[in-house]
C-alpha cells in the first residue's frame, strides 16, 4: 500500500492486520510483465468498476488515478475501506473463486488502468510465481480485514442454541465467510403448544448484502447464493474430479491442478474434512507450535485455488457410473460431473453414541468438534469429552484451558492403545481434566438443550450424574462410501479396498474400477493421520497421470460424442 493511502480503515479493525501485505505495491517490472494477461483502459472518474454482488469480476491495476473500495454499512450508506493508486491492484479472496463481490470498486479522477480478465489472471498465476504469490498473498490479508468490519459480509439473525442458526454460522466459519450473527430475541406467546409445534419457524433469517433475505436457507441454498460452490459446467470433461476436501483431497487437488490437470473438488460441508473441526494439530510435520485443522484446511485450498481447481462446495455425490472410460458423478440435485478419472477423498462421518435423546440434542449441547466457535460455549464451565482418539485428546487438552474442568470419558482401559503419548502425558498431568476409564454415557437430560448427563463405571456400576451443557463426542467415523456401493469393492465395514493385493492396477490407491483412486480416511487399511492423507493425496496424481497416459486413446472421442454417451446411459446398471 502506498503512504498516502496508510488511512486504510481495515487496519484499526483488525488487531493482528498486515496492511503493507494487504495492500502491496507492484514494481514498474512487475507491471510490465503483467502487460500481456490484460488491457490498457482509461476510464472516466466515478465508473463504478464492479459492485457488491457481482461474481467472476476482473482484477484491475491502477497505472494512473485511483480506485476507492467501498462495503455497504448497515444503514444503506456506503463505507470506504481502501484506496488504489499507481500500481496497487483490486481484488480480495473472491478474485480466486467465483463468490460474489463483497466490496465495490470505482473510478476516484479519470484513471489509466489495466484490465485483467479471469482467464487472464488464471494464466498469469500460472506463469508468474512471485506474482502469483504477492496476489494470494494479498487476497488473504483483505478477506481477514473485511472479517474484521463491523459490517461486512451477511447478517445470520436467529434463536441462541437453535441448531439451524449454528449449522448456518459453522458452515460460514469454516468457509470463512464474512458475516455477524444477531441474537434474536424469545419472544412470550399464549398459544397453545400443539399449535406452536404447527407454526413454521420464520428464523433464522440470512440478510444479503443486497438487501434480500433468505428465510431458514438450507446449505446448499446459501452456498450457491453466496457463490461459495461453483456449480460443474456440464459441457466439461475434467482431468480429475476429487471427492471430498479434507486434507487427502485438498492435497489431491494441488498436485493435480500445480502440474497441469483439470480439476474440481466436490465436498457436502467445508474443506477440512474431520481435521478442519480439530482445535488445534502439534504433531504434524512443520508447525512446531501447532496448527488449527481450519487453518490448515484454508492454506490447502487457497494453493489449490492459486492453481485453478474449481470447488462444488455443499454437494454431495450421490451415484457414481462408468460409460466409455469417462466417469459420470450424479449429485444431489441432479447436477453431473464427467471426469476421465476419480480420487475418492470421501473420508469418514462421526460416529455416535447410542443413548436415549441423543438427535434431540445434537447441536444443542453436543458437538464433534472443539473449536474457538464451540469454546465459547462452555467459557468457565464443566464440559465432557468423549473418545480415546487423538481428536478426542486434542480437544481435551484444548478445552482445559477454557473450560471451568474437563470429564474425559473412555470405554477403554487406558488411552496408551489408541492415543499419541505426549497428548496422554497432558491429560495425565492436567488438573482441569479428569478421566473416567471404562465409562460410557447413560443418559442426556435437558429441555430446549442438554443441561445434564449421567455416565456409568462398567467394572464399579458406579453412576455419575452431573449438571453438564456440552457434550464433544469424539468416538470415531465410519467411511463415506455409502454412494459406492454397487461400483467398486468395499470391505466388510465400507471401506474402499484398494492395491494390487485384491486384484487392481498394481498401486496402493487403485480401486476395482478402472480410472478410480481412493486415498485418505476412506480407503480400507490406511492410517488415520493428517500427514498420511496428505501424503497419500500427494502420491496418487503420479497413478493418475500413469492412468491418463495409458488409457489416452480411449478419450479422444470429441467431448460432445463422449457427454451424450454418458446422457444416453443415465439409466445404465452402474459398474
Amino acid at each position: 500500500m502506498s503512504e498516502e493511502a496508510n488511512s486504510n480503515t481495515l487496519a484499526s479493525n483488525v488487531p493482528d492486520f498486515r496492511p503493507e501485505l494487504a495492500f502491496p505495491k507492484l514494481t514498474e517490472e512487475m507491471v510490465e510483465r503483467l502487460r500481456p494477461y490484460g488491457q490498457e483502459e482509461t476510464l472516466p472518474a466515478d465508473q463504478v468498476l464492479f459492485t457488491t454482488g457481482d461474481r467472476q469480476v476482473d482484477m484491475f491495476v491502477v497505472l494512473d488515478g485511483e480506485i476507492t473500495i467501498t462495503l455497504p454499512a448497515m444503514d444503506g450508506e456506503t463505507k470506504i475501506i481502501a484506496h488504489h493508486r499507481r500500481f496497487e491492484f483490486s481484488g480480495e479472496f473472491n478474485m480466486l473463486n467465483s463468490q460474489g463481490s463483497l466490496v465495490e470498486a470505482r473510478t476516484v479522477a479519470e484513471s489509466r488502468i489495466l484490465r485483467i480478465s479471469r482467464s487472464g489472471l488464471q494464466r498469469l498465476m500460472r506463469a508468474e510465481g512471485d506474482i502469483a504469490n504477492l496476489i494470494t498473498q494479498a487476497t488473504i490479508w483483505r478477506r481477514i480485514g473485511i472479517l474484521g468490519e463491523a459490517n461486512g459480509g451477511i447478517v445470520v439473525t436467529g434463536y441462541a442454541g437453535d441448531a439451524a442458526t449454528t449449522e448456518l454460522q459453522r458452515f460460514l466459519i469454516r468457509n470463512n465467510y464474512p458475516h455477524r450473527i444477531v441474537e434474536a430475541p424469545v419472544q412470550e406467546t399464549n398459544l397453545p403448544e400443539d399449535v406452536l409445534s404447527d407454526a413454521e419457524p420464520s428464523l433464522p433469517t440470512v440478510l444479503l448484502s443486497d438487501g434480500r433475505t433468505l428465510h431458514r436457507p438450507t446449505i446448499t441454498e446459501l452456498a450457491d447464493e453466496l457463490g461459495i460452490t461453483e456449480l460443474p459446467d456440464p459441457a466439461m470433461i475434467y482431468d480429475v474430479a476429487v471427492v471430498g476436501a479434507g486434507p487427502a483431497g485438498l492435497a489431491a487437488a494441488v498436485y493435480a491442478a500445480s502440474e497441469g490437470l483439470c480439476t474440481i473438488v466436490i465436498e457436502s460441508t467445508a474443506p477440512g474434512g474431520q481435521a478442519g473441526t480439530s482445535s488445534k494439530i502439534e504433531n504434524y510435520l512443520g508447525f512446531p507450535t501447532g496448527i488449527s485443522g481450519q487453518r490448515l484446511a484454508s492454506r490447502a485450498q487457497l494453493q489449490a485455488l492459486k492453481f485453478g481447481v474449481r470447488f462444488a462446495i455443499s454437494r454431495e455425490v450421490v451415484t457414481a457410473e462408468q460409460v466409455d472410460g469417462i466417469h459420470k458423478l450424479t449429485l444431489a440435485g441432479g447436477l453431473t460431473v464427467c471426469a476421465r478419472s476419480v480420487v475418492i477423498a470421501s473420508g469418514a462421518q462421526y460416529r455416535k453414541l447410542s443413548v436415549k435423546d441423543y438427535g434431540r440434542f445434537e447441536n444443542h449441547g453436543i458437538y464433534y468438534a472443539a473449536t474457538a466457535m464451540e469454546s465459547l460455549l462452555c467459557r468457565e464451565k464443566e464440559v465432557i469429552v468423549v473418545g480415546g482418539g487423538n481428536s478426542a485428546g486434542q480437544a481435551a487438552v484444548f478445552l482445559s484451558g477454557i473450560a471451568k474442568h474437563v470429564h474425559h470419558i473412555v470405554r477403554g482401559k487406558s488411552l496408551a492403545a489408541t492415543m499419541s503419548q505426549y497428548l496422554v502425558s497432558r491429560i495425565e498431568s492436567s488438573s482441569h481434566i479428569t478421566l473416567y476409564t471404562d465409562s460410557e454415557i447413560v443418559r442426556l437430560e435437558g429441555e430446549s438443550s442438554l443441561e445434564s448427563v449421567g455416565w456409568v463405571n462398567r467394572k464399579s456400576d458406579e453412576l455419575t450424574h452431573k449438571p453438564m451443557g456440552s457434550v464433544f463426542v469424539m468416538i470415531g467415523a465410519e467411511p463415506n462410501s455409502g454412494w459406492l456401493f454397487g461400483t467398486v469393492k468395499l470391505d466388510k465395514k465400507g471401506f474402499i479396498l484398494t492395491g494390487g493385493t485384491d486384484g487392481f492396477q498394481a498401486t496402493p490407491y487403485a480401486t476395482s474400477v478402472p480410472g478410480m483412486f481412493a486415498v485418505g480416511d476412506v480407503r480400507s487399511n490406511s492410517i488415520k493421520r493428517v500427514a498420511s492423507a496428505v501424503g497419500e493425496g500427494s502420491v496418487v496424481i503420479s497413478d493418475v497421470h500413469r492412468y491418463l497416459a495409458d488409457h489416452r486413446n480411449n478419450f479422444k472421442a470429441e467431448p460432445n460424442s463422449a457427454l451424450e454417451a454418458l446422457r444416453s446411459a443415465s439409466a445404465a446398471t452402474p459398474i
